[in-house]
């Protein structure tokens, strides 16, 4: 029997594909490309599917050349990534725009217009979340409404993994945590026929759900030709990026919580029962039995490309060396650039930098955005805690947990130690794993740990925890009062 998988991550910054020995229990080959965020207008947040099945073809080729595995040894692929983007296909299953990703904060009027034809508790308790930012059933009024020919040429509306796998040969489909997630299906994954009433949307716009591990089709010959590897090959479904990330990096008992540092800012705790609140978001675990609540803020590492791209491309590592020696939290950051998800779910708030003066440079300004995002983890903590979840083995993984600063602020404001996953890609190893079960080359979904190593804590720095927690205090203040004049601007520039 083969003994690799291949795990390929959807990101809203970059597209990561790993190749795993599953006896092993090691990556032995990761690739990582670029993807550009287009935001062509204010709230607009999109990809290029066409540019994300690029990145796939060549991920997947690099990882094969980088290992010298023989293809026939590779047993299966699954994929993860950002949920629930919005993939709008025909017929052939073929893109008619670009994607709309899941920070995009456009369709606030058919978010309003949609509450209001809606019963909030029911919705909440049947999905797990309330009508926001997030949900799929607004995206799809304002492409009715703004762009009638798109949606007159729309068959399915899929998410950015499920559309991936359908390109390389999958049938049509939707991970069941995209389903959630979108408020169109229930939190036991059947269609939300009131969403689809409220919103005049046809009842199958939404392909069939599969769950993580069920297998959606065969690599085509056309996908085979283009990444190297043999036609037929199994296509398991993934699941959520975050869901993923945090299921590889051993987030599966109450108690264990992640901060995941991707494009995108999540949070996630483990529970043995659903948790129901209108300000977080309700996923199920891999685990079957098992569910993460979390959170989800609109930006994270996008906001640190964007500040980087306005800094004229200088090395992340450089602007981490220049912003360690400045103060904390001189300047006050509030990272809304696209708008808000959880546990605001505002899209119309607008992003802030304050108490900037003559004597302030570029690394102060880094560093508030580090420090900004930060804040917004530790908001969700507090959400969390006053529910009841429990917060005690605190991991952080992805991108940004490579940042020596961005994990001691980190640690610092949310006054916990942390505890990094050495070399942990993310979600890919929890696709690649995932699609593992799915093909029986691992019978147990609790099979993770061989494939994780934990670094050791970064604990908070006695000398900045209490500046923090006044400057955490101010920031909710800051966030407060801004909020009409970021209204008042939205709305002017959607005017």
């Amino acid at each position: 029997m083969p003994e690799f998988t291949i795990g390929v991550d959807i990101g809203t910054t970059g597209t990561k594909t790993v190749l795993v020995n599953v006896g092993e229990a090691r990556i032995v080959a990761q690739a990582s490309r670029d993807t550009r965020l287009h935001a062509d207008a204010p709230g607009h947040a999109e990809a290029d599917p066409a540019q994300w099945l690029d990145n796939v073809h060549i991920g997947i080729r690099e990882v094969l050349a980088q290992s010298g595995v023989p293809p026939r040894e590779v047993g299966a692929l699954a994929t993860t990534g950002m949920v629930p983007a919005v993939v709008p296909v025909d017929h052939a299953g073929s893109p008619v725009r670009r994607a709309m990703l899941q920070n995009d904060a456009r369709a606030t009027a058919e978010i309003e217009q949609l509450k209001a034809a809606s019963d909030a508790e029911a919705v909440l308790a049947a999905t797990g979340s309330a009508i926001t930012q997030q949900s799929v059933a607004p995206t799809a009024m304002w492409l009715r409404r703004h762009e009638p020919e798109t949606w007159n040429a729309t068959t399915h509306l899929v998410g950015s993994y499920d559309w991936v796998l359908m390109a390389l040969g999958a049938t049509p489909h939707v991970e069941l945590n995209w389903a959630i997630e979108s408020g169109l299906g229930t939190v036991e994954g059947v269609r939300f026929d009131p969403m689809f009433e409220a919103a005049d949307l046809k009842a199958d716009l939404v392909p069939r759900v599969l769950a993580p591990g069920a297998r959606a089709g065969a690599l085509s010959r056309d996908a085979a030709e283009a990444t190297g590897l043999p036609a037929g090959l199994p296509l398991i479904v993934g699941g959520a990026d975050h869901v993923l990330s945090a299921y590889a990096a051993g987030v599966n008992t109450p108690g264990d919580w992640l901060v995941k540092l991707g494009g995108a800012g999540d949070i996630l705790a483990a529970s043995d029962s659903p948790v129901i609140d209108a300000r977080l978001y309700l996923d199920a675990h891999p685990v079957p039995g098992r569910w993460l609540p979390n959170g989800c803020m609109a930006t994270s590492g996008s906001l640190i490309r964007w500040f980087q791209t306005l800094s004229g491309g200088v090395d992340l590592i450089a602007l981490d060396e220049e912003a360690a020696s400045r103060a904390p939290a001189e300047v006050l950051c509030l990272p809304y650039f696209l708008g808000e998800k959880s546990p605001l779910h505002d899209p119309d708030l607008r992003g802030a930098f304050v108490g900037l003066d003559l004597a302030h440079t570029r690394a102060d300004m880094y560093r508030s955005v580090l420090e900004a995002i930060a804040f917004g983890f530790k908001h969700h903590t507090e959400v969390f805690t006053s529910i009841g979840v429990p917060l005690q083995r605190a991991l952080v993984t992805n991108g940004g947990s490579r940042s020596v600063l961005w994990k001691q602020i980190l640690a610092d404001v949310l006054d916990t130690p942390l505890s990094p996953i050495v070399g942990h890609p993310g979600a890919s190893l929890g696709a690649a794993v995932v699609a593992a079960v799915g093909i029986g080359l691992l019978d147990d979904w609790d099979s993770t740990g061989p494939f994780r190593t934990l670094g050791d804590p970064v604990t908070p720095d006695r000398r900045n925890t209490d500046r923090y927690a006044q400057a955490y205090a101010e920031w909710r203040t800051l966030g407060d009062v801004l909020t009409p004049v970021s209204h008042r601007i939205a709305r002017k520039a959607r005017s």
